[in-house]
């Protein structure tokens, strides 16, 4: 399938067809992580799952972050 960006205001965006979005599972809704290899655009739809992760992972970080010194002293 071929496709074209289209104008947007200032931006540009592409019309995903409907067969594509079903297959997908993706609604108006559906968050998408838009990411690029250098070559390539890729979207990714977020699930609950990969939310889930990236809200550990960011409660681990600042976890990490905020009581650094206290855990240091218990690993003493």
């Amino acid at each position: 399938m071929v496709n074209h960006l289209q104008a947007i205001g200032n931006s540009s965006g592409i019309i995903i067809d409907k067969p594509i979005l079903e297959l997908l599972r993706i609604t108006p809704e559906t968050e998408l992580d838009v990411s690029t290899d250098g070559e390539r655009l890729i979207i990714t739809p977020l699930r609950a799952e990969v939310n889930r992760k990236n809200k550990i992972a960011r409660a681990r970080a600042r976890t990490m972050t905020n009581h650094e010194r206290i855990f240091r002293k218990l690993t003493k």
